[in-house]
């Protein structure tokens, strides 16, 4: 979304249109590699993605008439906080760990450290709200939740940073859908430029997911930060004009 507003030139309202249509091709082209290896933890993404999905249909609608300059402004806010709690909570599990606990719990095999990882989800209610407040973002500024999902997964859920990565990639296609319907009713979708970014974003997608295999989780966590950083940096100046 950052790249079609600053760099193409593209008004807001479509760049997060277009940017949903990506994400759908992100977690078409990746999320069938993590639930092949074990990652992706189905029962909890089904669980948070009905409010996920419900998110990002209100987050739309009220996207379309919004001003561009406090969609940049609260793109950029909620990267900056996802990335700082992030870097400032390191990952409390340890491989191996206890076991299993809880309501919904997850395991899978752990290529790099070489040991199966055990977890049970913790603060299952909070994590139904977060993930409300993800959809919405995510209708609102095109973003597939991730950025919100995935730390709140991994901080406030106990989900394992792999497994919490490759969830919320099993996800986000739905609520991308969600959100680019609104979009597509309102016709701020263009078709040629969505099929141009969804081939793109399909290939890195594949490509990433075995890259991410090979990572230690604090490396995963560390790089992810501070890509989120980069890009609010980037929406901050395009609000402000900087950029414009």
């Amino acid at each position: 979304m950052p790249v079609l507003t600053l760099v193409y030139g593209l008004p807001i309202q479509e760049a997060v249109g277009v940017s949903l249509i990506g994400i759908i091709a992100t977690s078409t082209g990746a999320a069938s590699y993590y639930v092949q290896q074990g990652l992706s933890n189905i029962r909890l993404g089904m669980v948070l993605e009905t409010a996920t999905t419900i998110g990002s249909i209100i987050g739309a609608t009220l996207a379309v008439y919004a001003e561009e300059e406090l969609l940049a402004l609260a793109f950029a806010m909620v990267l900056t906080y996802s990335s700082v709690y992030m870097i400032r909570r390191p990952e409390r599990l340890a491989c191996p760990n206890g076991g299993r606990t809880g309501a919904i719990t997850g395991s899978y095999m752990d290529p790099v450290e070489d040991c199966e990882v055990e977890y049970g989800v913790r603060n299952l209610k909070g994590g139904m709200l977060a993930s409300a407040f993800a959809g919405s973002m995510s209708g609102m500024l095109g973003l597939g939740g991730g950025s919100i999902k995935v730390p709140v997964m991994n901080i406030l859920m106990g989900v394992p940073i792999r497994a919490a990565t490759a969830t919320s990639n099993f996800m986000i296609g739905v609520t991308a859908l969600a959100g680019a319907i609104i979009y597509y009713a309102n016709d701020l979708i263009s078709p040629v430029i969505a099929a141009t970014v969804a081939i793109g974003v399909f290939f890195g997608s594949v490509s990433g997911s075995r890259v991410a295999m090979n990572m230690r989780r604090g490396a995963i966590k560390r790089y992810f930060a501070l890509l989120l950083l980069f890009i609010s940096a980037l929406m901050v100046l395009e609000a402000v004009g900087v950029l414009a």
